[in-house]
């Protein structure tokens, strides 16, 4: 109300002035005086172009106002114009206007980078796309999944994981699947989960990834670990009285035979007593050599936990190849040692890594053994990520692709005289390690196994 009776006071008296000037004007031209009536209508021109501004200036701050609130610019500002109490406040209450606005915008700003910074650094891969596939978001844990440095559309994935491109356009909002996403060595086990919104009227499709390869893995080793130990200890308590009463047996027998040593015909207690020491003693053999075999997977449930430490890798590699230097020369094998850089360094367990890289050399030798041309390279280097990789490769038969699933299985092998206890050991040493183990065969071409250390 006082904005207004101001607003009326100004335009009053600036129609008065008009009025009163417009009148002199009418003066000076009845008294013929041509100069003055030209001053007047100058001033009077200016009077009226000055109401007409007043008048409107209000109008051209509302307009600038809302025309910065529908583009959302709240640069430019509201500043006294200089034409009275009554604009001042206007332009003053649009000048808080726009900084409020401008604190909300900023506030809204602020917290939809908190939010993309908590989206980028979750653990969880997080892919949103709309119907027609296209990515609107994608955090840095799918990007790693996924392999790709940038994703613009869902379908440009069909190229390496066609499987997973259609699993991801069919999957229904809230269920579950698991997809196997395999590139060269790496593979991964992909849990995916689909969940579906709309924002103004357009629909969205946000997909959730996790590798639980390492989980299954895990879980895998805790089953076999309790079957181990229950068999073992099963076993252990029958064979121990077995072979501990063949022992006792073939003593008794052993001195009734010291006492009894006259001669007789065939097929005499003599013979007998013979026939039951053998027996005995296959009995006991075979007792010792069960529980040999049993000791031995109980020791891969029985592995230390790591004690770390600062390793060179030359150093190490520098070692086993010493332990192993008969047997390579032995089968004529070329076999390479490589650390690049020479200065690289592990942060590990080096008794524990030291024993799994026996194991894998071991096998690589034994599989090119008596081979033309057999060749077993060990080398050490940073991947991409910036982790240690170490290989073991050889150019022997390979493994077939029905066994790469099975072969860190525990008890299962491809060897005549194999155990089935080397590889699970090495896979176990890994995870202490908080890292993992792959291999990648062509038959008859090449097998590499990779330990990576993340």
């Amino acid at each position: 109300m006082r904005r207004t009776r101001r607003f009326r006071v100004q335009a009053v008296s600036r129609v008065l002035l008009l009025c009163a000037t417009a009148a002199a004007v009418c003066a000076a031209w009845i008294a013929h005086s041509p100069v003055l009536s030209l001053l007047l209508c100058a001033l009077l021109i200016i009077e009226a172009f000055s109401l007409v501004r007043y008048v409107e200036s209000s109008n051209r701050a509302l307009a600038s106002f809302l025309e910065a609130v529908r583009y959302a610019d709240f640069s430019q500002s509201f500043v006294p114009t200089g034409l009275g109490p009554g604009y001042e406040e206007l332009h003053k209450a649009l000048a808080d206007i726009s900084a409020e606005f401008q604190r909300t915008r900023e506030a809204k700003e602020e917290q939809y980078r908190y939010l993309q910074t908590i989206l980028q650094h979750v653990g969880v891969g997080l892919l949103s796309f709309r119907s027609d596939g296209h990515v609107d978001l994608i955090n840095s844990a799918a990007k790693r999944l996924l392999r790709v440095a940038n994703l613009v559309n869902i379908q440009s994935l069909g190229e390496v994981h066609r499987p997973l491109v259609e699993t991801l356009l069919t999957l229904k909002p809230g269920e579950r699947t698991l997809v196997r996403l395999a590139e060269h060595e790496d593979v991964a086990q992909l849990a995916i989960h689909a969940t579906e919104f709309k924002v103004r009227g357009e629909k969205y499709t946000l997909i959730s990834l996790q590798d639980i390869r390492g989980e299954l893995e895990e879980k895998e080793t805790e089953a076999w670990h309790s079957l181990i130990r229950v068999l073992t200890h099963e076993i252990m308590n029958s064979m121990t009285p077995i072979a501990s009463l063949a022992s006792t047996a073939m003593d008794l027998i052993s001195s009734m035979a010291g006492k009894d040593r006259r001669p007789g015909p065939a097929g005499s207690a003599g013979d007998c007593t013979e026939d039951i020491q053998a027996a005995l003693l296959t009995i006991r053999r075979r007792s010792q050599g069960l529980m040999n075999f049993v000791q031995a997977y109980r020791r891969l449930t029985l592995i230390p936990r790591p004690k770390f430490k600062i390793v060179p890798l030359s150093e190490l590699f520098g070692r086993v190849e010493k332990l192993l230097e008969g047997r390579i020369s032995e089968g004529g094998i070329a076999f390479v040692s490589d650390v690049d850089p020479k200065s690289l360094e592990l942060t590990a367990d080096p008794e524990l890594i030291e024993q799994v890289l026996i194991n894998l050399l071991l096998n690589a030798v034994d599989a090119v053994n008596r081979r033309e041309g057999a060749r077993v390279e060990l080398k050490a280097l940073m991947d991409a990520r910036g982790r240690v990789v170490i290989t073991i490769q050889d150019n022997g038969p390979g493994i077939i692709p029905e066994a790469m699933e099975k072969i860190f299985v525990p008890f299962f092998t491809t060897k005549k005289d194999g155990s089935g206890i080397g590889l699970s050991f090495s896979r176990q040493v890994m995870r202490l390690h908080h890292g993992s183990i792959r291999v990648h065969s062509e038959p008859n071409v090449q097998t590499t196994f990779t330990l990576s250390f993340y």
